[in-house]
């Protein structure tokens, strides 16, 4: 039986303790006694290339054809119809092929090609590792969402940030092991960071306020030795509660987040707090500018966090500085308007964060990853648009193990189809695995008579990406 199942007779610590010792997982072992895991934290499976995890998630589908994927062939034929027949799985019948109205260069000593409309991410082409090949099984953003963040489309599962959470541990026990930074909820919600049948204490810790990120963290009432002996009392309170009512990982990560925090009041107000941070470091993620401020912010707390152990940090683009959305990168409409708002909202924050992690030595072990659910069509929806388009889309990582500089897989002609190399996203869940450490194929949980991972029963590492 899974040492983690809710029947195991073995107490949750001495499940830990076997999982720890089955698998070398120092982290784990170091949570037993409610200590902060070994920085030279060893893992799971396999040798781990990266520690933490920022997912930068562009909510709505960035379109892979205007920032990341030119296409000449698809420049000369603007206008002409589709050469081929659409997919049986589409939205709306769109127009004619729509070529993109910006020009893109080749940059660092990769030659790697991007778009105008990202200068600043431009000067970090040599540590990008650019994947043009990817692919999404759902065409909507509810399911698409879903599935780029937890592997499944349709029903609740765990999150990717919960499973690594719950495979290895968080560094600090001072702050969450897995923290989503978004100022406006995506229409999805809490199920994108959300731990479905995983243990409680592995779902992500949604920070929306970012003036005030963690409200009422302070006790103006009692000293730290009297708040002590209160949560000591508390805890013995509800632990006998709980052992009424049989297993509840809900109730246990309900008692187990009084402890947590506790233990916050001492760390997460200076984690938090980006004012001691120099006015170069503050302008380099664009603090000093309306337009990059808001999303500046959030890149600037998922380094403080990647620095002080956090294990999975998740920024989602869901708010600029002149209006709210939660599908910002949608242009079913307005593209020539709304693609350049965004990519200037983003665009020098981003660079920032990865020239912060590398400056802070931060980046060999932080694997920052970039992407939307899924592309937008080579074809024009209206005049000035693109619909939904998961058959073949661009993402990138950078740092974490992965080659920089590189560009894997290709789209067709005219960036409809991923014909060269295609990784699914199934692919891509395994591969951020094993980066961390852990073999995609043995991290599972029982739950319902069978076991789950995060990638399902599919899922192959690309190893050609890894360093």
């Amino acid at each position: 039986m899974n040492p983690f199942h809710p029947q195991n007779p073995m107490t949750r610590r001495d499940a830990l303790r076997t999982f720890a010792n089955g698998f070398g997982m120092l982290g784990l072992a170091g949570m037993l006694n409610g200590e902060a895991a070994a920085s030279t934290l060893s893992t799971g499976h396999l040798f781990p290339r990266a520690k933490r995890v920022i997912f930068l998630f562009m909510a709505g589908g960035p379109s892979h054809v205007d920032l990341f994927d030119p296409k000449s062939r698809l420049q000369t034929e603007s206008g002409k119809p589709l050469p081929f027949a659409m997919p049986a799985l589409h939205r709306t019948k769109t127009g004619n092929l729509l070529g993109s109205p910006w020009k893109f260069a080749r940059h660092g000593e990769s030659g790697m090609e991007i778009s105008e409309l990202l200068p600043h991410i431009s000067t970090c082409a040599d540590d990008l590792c650019m994947i043009r090949s990817m692919v999404a099984d759902n065409i909507n953003h509810n399911g698409a969402c879903l599935q780029m963040n937890t592997g499944e489309q349709s029903f609740s599962r765990p999150s990717l940030g919960s499973w690594l959470l719950y495979g290895l541990g968080s560094e600090n026990q001072n702050l969450p092991g897995f923290v989503v930074l978004s100022p406006a909820q995506p229409a999805q919600g809490a199920p994108l960071w959300g731990s479905s049948f995983l243990p409680a204490s592995n779902q992500g810790t949604l920070l929306v306020d970012l003036n005030n990120p963690i409200a009422n963290l302070g006790n103006s009432q009692f000293s730290s030795k009297t708040q002590r002996a209160q949560l000591d009392a508390l805890k013995m309170i509800n632990e006998q509660h709980a052992a009424t009512r049989g297993a509840d990982n809900r109730l246990n990560a309900r008692i187990e987040s009084f402890e947590l925090a506790y233990r916050m009041q001492t760390e997460a107000p200076e984690a938090f707090d980006i004012k001691g941070e120099s006015e170069a470091t503050r302008n380099l993620y664009g603090l000093d500018d309306p337009v990059t401020e808001i999303f500046g912010k959030q890149c600037l707390m998922a380094r403080r966090l990647a620095e002080r152990g956090v294990r999975c940090t998740q920024v989602y683009h869901t708010q600029t500085s002149k209006r709210k959305s939660c599908q910002l990168w949608d242009q079913h409409g307005g593209l020539r308007q709304e693609l350049p708002n965004n990519c200037a909202a983003t665009d020098k924050p981003i660079a920032g964060l990865l020239k912060d992690l590398k400056a802070r030595g931060l980046l060999d072990d932080t694997l920052v990853i970039w992407g939307g659910e899924f592309g937008r069509t080579p074809t024009a929806e209206g005049d000035n648009g693109r619909e939904h388009h998961p058959f073949g889309f661009t993402m990138w990582m950078a740092g974490g193990g992965v080659k920089g500089g590189m560009t894997y897989g290709a789209t067709d002609e005219y960036g409809w189809h991923a014909t060269e190399n295609p990784v699914h996203v199934h692919d891509l869940h395994a591969t951020i695995l094993h980066l961390m450490g852990i073999d995609h194929e043995q991290l599972t949980y029982r739950y319902s008579g069978r076991d789950y991972r995060l990638t399902d029963v599919y899922g192959n590492v690309v190893h050609d990406i890894i360093a």
